[in-house]
């Protein structure tokens, strides 16, 4: 009986340690506001993944257009720093959020995907930049 409680207790602390969730690399999903936020320090990195045609019409200041649907997408990102925070934002969400996937099997250690897109941010009323 005694062997029997030794052997559940050390597959239970297998189990236990096994289930430890990846802790290097995070997708967190944010509001505009909390973007907003975001966008204040230094180091973030802000990148609009669609098209350019798209990126024209309006974006987010200080943001860099990868384009999620070139074929050159997975060599752009490789300018982007792997140590500093990422925000995401397409249209909707929708890419934005298969682009966060990506850059978290690539290493990235902090990736924020903007929920809603940049259609949320225009609906808050938030500033839109052009090449006007």
């Amino acid at each position: 009986m005694k062997k029997i409680t030794i052997v559940f207790g050390l597959l239970f602390a297998i189990f236990l340690f096994s289930c430890e969730q990846d802790t290097q690399s995070e997708i967190k999903v944010i509001s505009p506001e909390e973007m907003q936020t975001l966008l204040e320090l230094d180091d973030v990195q802000i990148v609009d993944v669609r098209t350019p045609e798209e990126y024209r019409n309006g974006f987010i200041d200080n943001s860099q257009n990868i384009d999620f649907k070139s074929p050159t997408f997975d060599e752009d990102i490789t300018r982007l720093d792997k140590t500093k925070p990422v925000v995401l934002y397409c249209k909707s969400g929708g890419r934005s959020a298969k682009c966060s996937k990506k850059l978290k099997d690539a290493g990235f250690v902090k990736i924020y995907d903007l929920n809603g897109g940049i259609t949320q941010w225009k609906f808050k009323g938030l500033e839109l930049k052009t090449f006007e």
